[in-house]
């Protein structure tokens, strides 16, 4: 049987792109699964980045219930197109993308990120670095085939056939020793940390880490139960805990992750998440950054703190922050990172200090982030929220509408896509103006971003990988800021 990417893709109901697949695990099928990573590793051979011939193709995966399912299927697709799968176990996602790029082999995650554990996802990376926008066409033109045989007429595998693979651990152990060795075993000597555990597949790495590292840890919240922990849109449920482990005043910080841990949530000693952007201006401070590169939808106290020499604004997703850095690096920049919202940090610098070297992890990577911030906090003897409050007061918030249609989102946001903006800005302080008042600028970089002489902003777009609508605002204080989200939100959902 053969079929192309695009064909299963429109029968599945599954996307196929540069953030991976993704989608509900019950349309996860195995032949789903199996296909999307010949159609993914095929399209490398096409490339020329991979030649077969018993090479090694690293998988790793999270904790979610359907996730062991997902990595069989995988592993078998790269098996039976004559490569060697290497069975990471369930570790971080940068973890593995880290072991693929050090080892210049391609590498593969089972994920499905933050969203909840009826639906999963599969990450796939280069081995030079993540897949790009320039990737995509490539990627979902491939023409599959498989023996009918190996499935039944549900997708599922007809029987199972034991896949000859390799089991490491070295990725995991790998990520762990890149911090410890570069920052030094007494780095975090004196610091008392409060871990959340939750389903966070780096929950153990995270303890060694910081232990490793001279903090007095303390793990909180293990779950059997996976738990969709969003960094950029908060549940109310980790607010409270994160408050009430804070009351106790035993911590200067408590840190912790999503599911597949590339994203990073760190609160200070009070208990209060920080945005993810703002721990990204704090953690490329820390580093010595020339260069940040990071999306439109981005605090603006980036440009406002005067820190960073250049500042370059992209869409929203990390593809698009890869590339990004990329261009930065090969125009001459020497220490280039990239940040998004949800509080993925990408290292695109080799970074030296006293004659150790941390290599580049162009990838959404947590630990940095969290690192970074305590670091900082450390050098200039401040606690995390005074790092905080000498940031430029701008506040981000975001939120987003569960189960609302792509194709509504782009419907709504067509009805201010005239190619007038007059008409445009006037159709928007209809819907909006006795929210924020007078709108002065639009910007479609990615979605709709509306700017008001007040200079609080409304940012609009679908999410790229879930059937969510996402908006995030921008205004001089953070209990605005999270106003006009949930009314931004009301309004749209009326």
């Amino acid at each position: 049987m053969k079929k192309s990417i695009q064909e299963l893709m429109l029968n599945s109901g599954v996307a196929f792109g540069t953030s991976g697949a993704r989608g509900l695990a019950t349309a996860m099928t195995d032949l789903v699964c199996y296909a999307y990573t010949k159609g993914f590793l095929q399209y490398l051979e096409s490339c020329g980045q991979l030649k077969r011939a018993g090479e090694m193709v690293a998988v790793g995966g999270d904790f979610r219930p359907s996730t062991d399912r997902v990595m069989e299927a995988v592993c078998r697709a790269a098996e039976d197109l004559g490569y060697t799968p290497m069975n990471c176990g369930k570790v971080a996602s940068p973890a593995v993308a880290l072991f693929g790029f050090s080892n210049n082999i391609s590498s593969i995650m089972v994920t499905g990120s933050h969203i909840p554990d009826d639906r999963n996802g599969i990450k796939f990376n280069k081995p030079n670095g993540e897949v790009l926008k320039d990737d995509e066409r490539g990627m979902s033109s491939q023409i599959v085939a498989w023996d009918e045989a190996l499935f039944n007429a549900d997708g599922h595998f007809a029987r199972q056939i034991p896949v000859r693979r390799r089991v490491s651990g070295d990725a995991g152990d790998d990520y762990v020793e890149r911090y410890l060795c570069f920052f030094g075993r007494d780095a975090l000597k004196g610091l008392r940390i409060g871990i959340y555990q939750h389903s966070a597949v780096a929950r153990d790495a995270m303890v060694k880490i910081f232990s490793g590292l001279g903090a007095t840890i303390t793990a909180l919240g293990w779950s059997e139960k996976f738990i969709p922990v969003d960094t950029e849109a908060i549940r109310p449920e980790d607010v409270k805990l994160a408050s009430e482990w804070a009351a106790t005043g035993k911590f200067d910080a408590i840190v912790s992750t999503d599911g597949d841990s590339d994203r990073p949530l760190v609160s200070d000693e009070r208990g209060n998440w920080l945005r993810g952007d703002v721990a990204g201006i704090l953690c490329a401070k820390f580093l010595g950054a020339d260069t940040v590169c990071t999306p439109v939808s981005c605090n603006s106290a980036v440009e406002k703190c005067g820190w960073f020499p250049e500042i370059r604004r992209t869409r929203i997703g990390s593809p698009f922050v890869v590339a990004s850095m990329l261009e930065a690096s090969a125009a001459g920049a020497q220490c280039v990172v990239g940040y998004e919202a949800n509080g993925g940090f990408l290292l695109n610098s080799d970074m030296e200090r006293d004659g150790k070297k941390l290599r580049a992890l162009p990838t959404r990577d947590s630990v940095i982030v969290m690192l970074g911030i305590l670091l900082l906090a450390k050098q200039q003897s401040q606690k995390i929220s005074e790092l905080v409050a000498a940031l430029p007061a701008r506040f981000t918030a975001s939120d987003r509408l569960k189960s609302f249609a792509t194709e509504k989102s782009q419907a709504m946001l067509a009805k201010f896509n005239s190619g007038a903006d007059a008409a445009d800005k006037t159709a928007l302080e209809v819907m909006f103006g006795g929210l924020c008042g007078t709108v002065t600028s639009l910007n479609r970089t990615d979605g709709l971003r509306i700017t008001f002489a007040s200079e609080e902003v409304i940012h609009l777009r679908p999410s790229g990988n879930a059937p969510e609508f996402r908006c995030y605002a921008e205004a001089s204080s953070d209990e605005r800021a999270r106003e006009i989200t949930a009314r931004a939100l009301a309004i749209v959902a009326a």
